[in-house]
């Protein structure tokens, strides 16, 4: 079954990305780097709730 999440930036606090994720084979939360337009670089961005 796939989820829908929203991806927030770890140091700026914003959510920007909407991605979905299989939770039978991905349970732990996840982490990208995305492109983050206020730090104009490249970022971590975690998975919320």
């Amino acid at each position: 079954m796939r989820k829908t999440i929203i991806l927030e930036c770890v140091e700026t606090g914003e959510r920007l990305y909407l991605t979905s994720k299989n939770v039978r084979n991905h349970p732990d939360r996840l982490e990208l780097k995305k492109y983050s337009p206020k730090l104009k670089r490249r970022a971590v961005f975690k998975e919320t709730k």
